[in-house]
């Protein structure tokens, strides 16, 4: 009788230990499932952030060119104008220049003129 209740009491036991450790593989198949889930979902996140950086990185070598150019450009344009404001500075010295001696023609004729009328008076008196 007793022997027979332990044999009972390690079969049953034995069932439970078998019960045990397919629940524990189990628990372990649905754990790394879930773990791959898991770094599935993190690598696609990481991957579209990679993406992301590369896109940035590309973006920003060719706004650094196109920045550099148009610094390039700026500075050309900058040159151009300082040789326009000079070349219409040396316009206004010129034309100041100009009437200067305009100016100093209309005297000299004044006075040549009046040299010559006195000389016809003093020679017709």
């Amino acid at each position: 009788m007793l022997s027979r209740l332990l044999k009972e009491h390690q079969a049953k036991q034995n069932e439970r230990k078998e019960l045990q450790e397919k629940r524990r593989r189990e628990a372990i198949a649905a754990a790394t499932c879930l773990t791959e889930a898991l770094v599935d979902h993190l690598n696609v996140g990481v991957a579209q952030a990679y993406v992301n950086q590369r896109k940035l990185d590309h973006e920003v070598k060719t706004l650094q060119v196109q920045a550099s150019q148009f610094s390039k450009q700026t500075a050309q344009w900058i040159s151009m104008v300082e040789g326009f404001n000079q070349a219409l500075k040396e316009i206004g010295d010129v034309e100041n220049w100009a009437r200067s001696i305009e100016m100093d023609m209309r005297t000299i004729a004044t006075a040549l003129e009046y040299v010559h009328k006195g000389q016809l008076q003093s020679a017709g008196s």
